[in-house]
Parts: C-alpha cells; sequence; structure tokens
C-alpha cells in the first residue's frame, strides 16, 4: 500500500491493537501496516498462505490477525468507514436508499468441509453461493457467503435482514427472477420494497438489465482478486471477510488515485 492508502487504514487498525496488547506487554513483532499488505496481496494474487512471500511477514501472524479481525468484525468495520467516504466523495448520503440483490456460484476446493458445500440445481454446479447487496456507485452493503445448494430466497432474506439491521435507510431493493415471493414478502415486513427486473423476452443476446447490472460488475471486479476466482476459504466467514478486503482494496484506491507500485523499493533514475 502506498502511504495515502495506509493513512485510510491506519487509525482502525492502531485502535485495535490498542485495545488488544499483548499478553507479554510487548508491542509486538511485526508492523501492522505489513500484516494488510500481506492480506492484500493474498486476495489480489491468490497465493496459499504458505506462499506467501518472504519479505512479508510469517504466514502464520499474517493468518492470526486475519481471523481476528474476521471474527470481531473489524474487516467490516475498516470497510463500511471506508465506503461511506467513497459515496461521500461521489456526492451520495453516507448510506445508501436503495440496494441491488444478486447470488453467485463458484466451485470450492478441497479444503472446503462437505457440510460448506452443495450442488446448484439451476446452474448444476458445485461448491458454495455468494449472495450480495450493492448500492447503486458498485460498493458491497452486505454479503452472505452459503453452500451453493441454498436457495436465493434463503439467501435474499439473510442480505435484506444485514442490510435493514445495519443500514435503515435502505427502502427499495432490485432482485433478478431467482428471487421469489418470500423475498418480497420479508422485504415488505422489514420496510423494503423489494422489485424483480424481468428480462425482455424478445431481447436477443446479451443486455445488460436496469439496475440488476450493478451487481454484475461488482462479481467482475471481485474477480479481479484471484482469491476470489474460486472459494478456497474452509469457513464461509474467511470467504466473506476475503471479499470485504477485496472491496477495501478497491476503495483505497478510489479516494487516493493511486496505483500500486510494481516494486516496494522504486529504482532510482539516472541523471
Amino acid at each position: 500500500m502506498s502511504d495515502e492508502r495506509w493513512e485510510l487504514i491506519r487509525p482502525v487498525i492502531t485502535s485495535w491493537k490498542g485495545q488488544h496488547p499483548s499478553v507479554s506487554g510487548h508491542e509486538g513483532r511485526y508492523e501492522m501496516r505489513e500484516i494488510v499488505n500481506a492480506i492484500l496481496y493474498q486476495a489480489r494474487t491468490g497465493c496459499q498462505w504458505r506462499y506467501l512471500p518472504h519479505d512479508l511477514p510469517p504466514y502464520t501472524a499474517v493468518y492470526y490477525y486475519f481471523g481476528a479481525w474476521r471474527d470481531d468484525g473489524t474487516n467490516q468495520t475498516i470497510h463500511d468507514l471506508l465506503r461511506w467516504q467513497v459515496r461521500e466523495q461521489a456526492g451520495r448520503a453516507e448510506d445508501p436508499s436503495a440496494v441491488v440483490l444478486d447470488t453467485q456460484t463458484v466451485h470450492t476446493s478441497v479444503n472446503a468441509p462437505a457440510d460448506t458445500t452443495g450442488l446448484d440445481p439451476g446452474k448444476k454446479s458445485r461448491g458454495r453461493k455468494r449472495g450480495i447487496a450493492s448500492d447503486v456507485l458498485g460498493l458491497v452493503i452486505a454479503v452472505v457467503v452459503t453452500a451453493a445448494s441454498v436457495h436465493d430466497n434463503a439467501i435474499g432474506i439473510a442480505l435484506l435482514d444485514k442490510v435493514a439491521a445495519a443500514n435503515p435507510s435502505v427502502t427499495k431493493a432490485w432482485t433478478d427472477a431467482g428471487f421469489k415471493n418470500a423475498v418480497a414478502q420479508h422485504g415488505a415486513g422489514l420496510g423494503i420494497d423489494v422489485e424483480v427486473v424481468q428480462r425482455n423476452p424478445h431481447t436477443l443476446g446479451f443486455a445488460p438489465l436496469p439496475k440488476r447490472w450493478m451487481a454484475e460488475q461488482v462479481y467482475g471486479t471481485l474477480m479481479l482478486h484471484r482469491r476470489l476466482a474460486r472459494d478456497y476459504e474452509t469457513r464461509p466467514a474467511s470467504s466473506e471477510s476475503m471479499i470485504y478486503w477485496s472491496m477495501t482494496d478497491n476503495m483505497v484506491r478510489r479516494l487516493t488515485g493511486t496505483a500500486t507500485s510494481t516494486w516496494r523499493d522504486p529504482v532510482p533514475v539516472a541523471a
């Protein structure tokens, strides 16, 4: 990360570190910036934990913090704070008033427990299913990861519950035809009007659907992070965490307008 990107994340990490002192009282052997660098590196390249470059902290230390931030919600706190800043930068209110719901089925690696995977009968694909709620700027509002055998209705209901709890300003949701009446009825109980965006039967070939195309764009952006090309995580919660970290990587780029350096230490230009 550049200095500008790190400054957007540093306050939350510094605060967390102050609230979680080491049992022995020391500050820790590794810089928190390098821990975050390692997590973002893995999300972007898709490498295994054990194959993190040697100039980054040991994978055991990196995974310790990844798991701790996953379990106490620090990863989502960082993500949500950045999302608010991106929305304000775009001239929007901090919280959205409408979301788009969609799901994506992905294959899993061999280390995924059988009880967390399943067969998606519609796509005839085995693995896990990711459900997201995104706003009109292509930012993630809520994430749910389940076995692929779970119906879109159940995922849609879980997403609406998360959206309503954290973003009470949302009053509208667009979905595809995979989400049935149960989602609309549940949304009505939460004060959210759920509308199914139907494909025009007379349209030939591919055509972006109004509103719904934004969720598809979010999935396309996430696929630039190779760790998400397949679900490699043992726990669905880790899969959700990796989505939050990948979106965090995208948002700090949007906020700072900086690109990742090819090398850590730029080669000086000869005079």
